[in-house]
């Protein structure tokens, strides 16, 4: 039977973005920009690249900005055609050509209710999710692309994971498993959801990507909420693990945290430095920094 193919991502963005207040107070999370651009379009832009073909953002309240970013925006587009600004016009039509869905999470029961509410969406098909948290460079191979060609070699279900450092762990759902050939690919036989480090199966850490079969619906109609009392995708994951194949694939890619500031910040300074526009005067401006030692009177 000719396997499925991957055409449907599911993007969670209906958080509160606590963490960067009072800047998300009035602004989602997910359209602080990096560099120019709203941190969510990075994301939606690693699924198109990836070969999916429709997306669907889950959404919560105050997240109208996020609609309008991808929406058509007339006054706008006029304005730019009359001042000939051809290169913005470009930009912003190219935004709203986007094809994207969205769907409200009406009550914030954690990653695994958010994963519930595209159950008619995605229907009886595999899917792709990628989480707003983690931005991932790779110019050559995205990290979801990656993940899809695991997926398609070995048909099943499919955790993006890097290594993390020991004090990190707790952070994140860590698995354990059995190698599968010499391919860095694991068989999942354990996963936990924020450990503590002497509870940790490992350092192997899922980190916002994954292709889901669909059985995870059923699975996650009937997950008791775990830790933080919120219903966990870990916990619907690891259950899945005891009936079907689930691999924790280590792809390749430089990986920003950007749901905490320090790692935003990161990844503003260097896809600043990556452009051929900016990035050689940032580099001078840097480097000043550095001679004064960071304090900005010597510069």
């Amino acid at each position: 039977m000719e396997i499925k193919k991957v055409r449907k991502a599911v993007i969670p963005a209906a958080g509160y973005g606590t963490r960067f207040l009072p800047a998300t107070k009035a602004t989602p999370k997910e359209m602080l920009p990096i560099v120019d651009k709203p941190t969510i379009q990075y994301i939606v832009e690693e699924a198109l690249e990836s070969g999916v073909e429709e997306i669907l953002l889950i959404t919560g309240h105050s997240k109208r900005a996020i609609e309008d970013h991808f929406d058509s925006s007339p006054a706008l587009e006029m304005e730019l055609e009359r001042k000939h600004k051809n290169d913005l016009l470009q930009l912003v039509r190219e935004t709203a050509d986007i094809n994207i869905h969205y769907i409200r999470q009406k009550k914030m029961l954690g990653l695994g209710d958010a994963i519930l509410c595209a159950k008619s969406f995605i229907g009886n098909e595999p899917f792709a999710v990628l989480l707003g948290d983690d931005v991932v460079y790779n110019p050559e191979r995205s990290a979801l692309r990656q993940l899809i060609d695991i997926y398609e070699r070995y048909e099943g279900t499919v955790l993006g994971c890097q290594i993390v450092p020991e004090d990190k762990v707790s952070s994140y759902g860590i698995v354990a498993g059995n190698p599968v050939g010499d391919t860095g690919l694991l068989k999942v036989r354990n996963m936990i959801e924020k450990p503590e480090p002497e509870d940790a199966p490992s350092r192997m850490a899922v980190l916002g990507r994954y292709i889901i079969e669909p059985d995870i619906f059923e699975i996650l109609e009937q997950t008791k909420p775990g830790i933080g009392n919120e219903i966990q995708l870990t916990d619907a994951l690891f259950e899945l693990a005891k009936h079907k194949d689930v691999y924790a694939f280590a792809f390749e890619g430089k990986r920003y945290d950007v749901g905490n500031k320090l790692g935003f910040l990161q990844a503003t300074v260097e896809y600043a430095l990556r452009r051929s526009d900016i990035g050689p005067n940032f580099m001078e401006y840097l480097k000043e920094v550095i001679k004064g030692n960071g304090r900005l009177d010597k510069i």
